[in-house]
């Protein structure tokens, strides 16, 4: 007789039916996977399913018979459509049973409401013997329920930042607790930008084979995160085993490593001006203030970002930023020439140490033979020293794209250019 496997691993359900139709981006599963495998948890399924409670009870009932852990987002919210809970109880033919914790937990974040409504009182029941998994920036707490042995169902709402919140609050130290006692996972990101996937991995090719630490490459637009993982009995060993595989990776790729872990690129910039004591300002154009929000997203950013000009038309570059006409005329808004002026002019205009200017075509029309979409036209100005760059990131790509990859090769640009300066 064939000996039944116990369950194994992770698994991810996002419940809603506008995931299902494509409406809202599951950027959910996306961040749980990534969690998971810096605390070394394998993962091997994720799955999307709409809000109907025979297809939600049945996929369940599926991954309890081949998983250790469920985590689920979404579902948990007053709505109607919300049956993640009781759909949930009914499958492990539990009663649910009313919490007065997050009954008053609710009416404290609705301003002290003596009347909740319906759909508000549903949020406070559980299935019996389901711990409370708290919601500290929403209404709809979640849970941590084992409703039979060998399996345990983890439900967060669909809120990113309440779901973030409520990972790093309860759910990540929990799941580390229960991890065996005698080894643990720890990784390290190391942040690239600059370099393609394909290129960077066939430099790191022999690193990408080992088995102890594992090496593995994440690309996102103009950048590549590689992650070192290592299972050791202590966080002490698991540094010893990650330490000589970073300094490899720091050999190799040099100043093309911009960050690691949960630095960014804006966060990285940040630091160098305050070290140095400087400050920025900027003039968007084709990225649309996208560079401001890189900075701003940036506890403490104010320190160094001054402000920036969006100056999409060209009568706000004429008129705001002081570019002259005949500039205009000659070279167009996409030009060397016109982000020269932008930038000098903005920096002038904030009193700041530095500038970056960026005037491109997005698309996906307007452009020409000469001046294709995806031209972009970048400019740093510092008070000493100046850089033009030019990039054409290819019209295939679209709007968004070229708008993301223009912010991405405006900040290391200048990250480097400033690091030549030290």
């Amino acid at each position: 007789m064939t000996k039944k496997k116990s369950n194994q691993g992770v698994e991810i359900l996002a419940i809603g039916t506008e995931l299902l139709l494509g409406n809202i981006l599951n950027s959910n599963a996306k961040w749980l996977a990534e969690q998971l495998a810096l605390i070394g948890l394998p993962h091997y399924r994720q799955s999307v399913i709409g809000d109907n409670v025979e297809r939600l009870k049945e996929i369940i009932l599926e991954i309890s018979q081949r998983s250790q852990i469920l985590i689920t987002t979404g579902g948990l919210g007053p709505t109607p459509d919300d049956l993640t809970t009781e759909t949930i109880a009914q499958l492990f033919q539990t009663k649910l049973v009313e919490h007065k914790t997050i009954l008053e937990d609710i009416k404290k974040k609705l301003n002290g409401l003596n009347q909740l409504l319906e759909s508000n009182l549903k949020q406070s029941l559980l299935p019996e013997g389901a711990n409370i998994l708290p919601n500290p920036l929403g209404t709809a707490p979640g849970m941590i329920w084992s409703p039979k042995d060998n399996f345990t169902i983890i439900t967060f709402p669909g809120v990113p930042s309440e779901m973030k919140k409520m990972w790093e609050e309860t759910v990540k130290p929990w799941l580390i607790k229960k991890q065996p006692s005698n080894k643990i996972f720890k990784s390290k990101t190391i942040k690239i930008a600059g370099i393609q996937e394909s290129v960077l991995t066939e430099k790191i090719a022999d690193l990408l084979k080992k088995k102890n630490p594992t090496v593995a490459t994440y690309a996102s637009l103009g950048e590549v995160k590689i992650r070192i993982t290592a299972q050791a009995k202590t966080n002490q060993e698991a540094n010893r085993i990650i330490n000589p595989i970073e300094y490899e990776l720091e050999k190799i790729f040099g100043t093309s490593i911009f960050g690691k872990d949960e630095e960014t690129l804006a966060s990285i910039l940040i630091d160098l001006l305050r070290k140095r004591g400087e400050t920025i300002s900027l003039a968007e154009s084709c990225t649309g203030g996208q560079i401001a929000s890189a900075f701003t997203s940036i506890p403490g950013s104010s320190d160094v970002f001054l402000g920036g000009v969006v100056a999409y038309n060209n009568s706000i570059k004429q008129n705001i930023l002081k570019v002259p006409l005949n500039l205009l005329e000659k070279h167009g808004a996409v030009s060397s020439a016109v982000a020269m002026a932008m930038a000098r002019n903005t920096r002038q205009l904030f009193h700041s140490d530095w500038s970056i200017a960026t005037s491109g075509i997005a698309g996906p029309s307007g452009g020409s033979k000469n001046k294709p979409v995806g031209l972009v036209e970048i400019f740093i100005s510092g008070k000493t020293s100046e850089e033009s760059i030019q990039e054409n990131f290819g019209s295939y790509r679209g709007r968004d794209c070229i708008q993301k990859l223009s912010v991405v090769r405006a900040l290391d640009r200048l990250r480097l250019f400033m690091l030549k300066q030290s």
